[in-house]
């Protein structure tokens, strides 16, 4: 059995900023699996729904949005069913997420190493003094130097590096089964991206952990995942595992992304762009949301919103022309 089932989720914002019913949908039918132990990775451009699916699965959707509809299934439970109380208990502990932005994300006036400590205190009931030596040995695990000293520094006087180590110690101290990170090595320079993406295949392999790596960087994917999702205005376009998927794209959008990305040996004057922007969520045009930037737009995709459906052994795809 899977570790995590998402079925049909379709979350959204109210189309006028405030609470109506009329919602603007940031995800539409959101649906894929994970299983222990392996990584999802979930690729596309900003605003396509990736961290939306990240919060929606953690129960952390920003108000005024809301979840509407679905399923989230997590080890037999239903996360949108639960009361807050236990959804607080499983948050942290079960399930952790790493977050985009470390220094928006720590607390300014707390060490760090408090910081850490809490999760320590909240889910396992330890006391300060077993907590913080239990944060410091984090710290250490995470490849922070002399971790004693580093944990009671505060989040300023740390590197952008350090900073998103910390993130990562706080997120696998209760040794979660399900750990989420959303844009692990954002604003981080290429040699401090290339540890930080080290730091957590090791430490997912050591604990067993199932990882969803959201990032919109192909070449992030190509290394760290199991299986890809590629998203596209707020729904999954196409699915596969990594090789297959990059050996055999199907979708356009999918094709367009690999085209984009620089690769060696090859010479090019300049890299390929996508024509046109991601659509506006309130105003979606009909049939096909790619059809407006797609090289191969038939006039049926004016119509149709084709489904993600089976078009090869574990290969999925929403597109009537795949």
């Amino acid at each position: 059995m899977a570790l995590l089932e998402v079925r049909d989720l379709r979350m959204g914002f109210p189309r006028d900023g405030g609470q109506g019913q009329v919602l603007a949908l940031a995800l539409d039918g959101v649906s894929f699996s994970l299983d222990r132990g392996r990584v999802l990775g979930i690729v596309g451009e900003s605003g396509c729904g990736k961290s939306m699916t990240a919060l929606s699965i953690m129960r952390l959707v920003p108000s005024p949005g809301r979840i509407v509809g679905g399923q989230i299934v997590f080890a037999g439970r239903d996360l949108l069913a639960l009361p807050e109380r236990e959804m607080r208990t499983l948050r942290g502990a079960e399930i952790a997420m790493i977050f985009q932005e470390p220094m928006t994300a720590l607390n300014p006036v707390i060490d760090v190493g408090d910081q850490v400590a809490e999760a320590l205190r909240l889910h396992r009931g330890m006391g300060r003094r077993e907590a913080r030596a239990r944060s410091t040995a984090l710290l250490g695990e995470v490849g922070i130097p002399e971790p004693a000293r580093r944990a009671r520094s505060y989040p300023h006087e740390l590197s952008g590096g350090m900073r998103q180590r910390i993130m990562i110690a706080m997120a696998i101290a209760c040794e979660p089964e399900l750990l989420i990170a959303d844009e692990p090595t954002t604003a981080l320079d290429v040699t401090i991206q290339a540890e930080i993406l080290e730091l957590l295949r090791a430490l997912r392999e050591r604990r067993g952990m199932a990882l969803m790596l959201i990032t919109h960087d192909l070449g992030v994917v190509a290394e760290q995942a199991d299986d890809v999702a590629i998203m596209y205005a707020g729904r999954i376009v196409e699915h596969a595992p990594v090789r297959e998927l990059f050996h055999h794209p199907k979708h356009p959008y999918t094709r367009a992304l690999l085209r984009s990305m620089p690769k060696l040996g090859e010479h090019r004057d300049r890299l390929e762009a996508i024509p046109g922007q991601v659509p506006d969520l309130a105003r979606l045009p009909s049939g096909c949301a790619f059809r407006d930037r797609c090289p191969d737009v038939a006039p049926a995709c004016a119509d149709i919103r084709p489904p993600l459906e089976q078009k090869g052994p574990q290969h999925e795809v929403a597109c009537i022309r795949a």
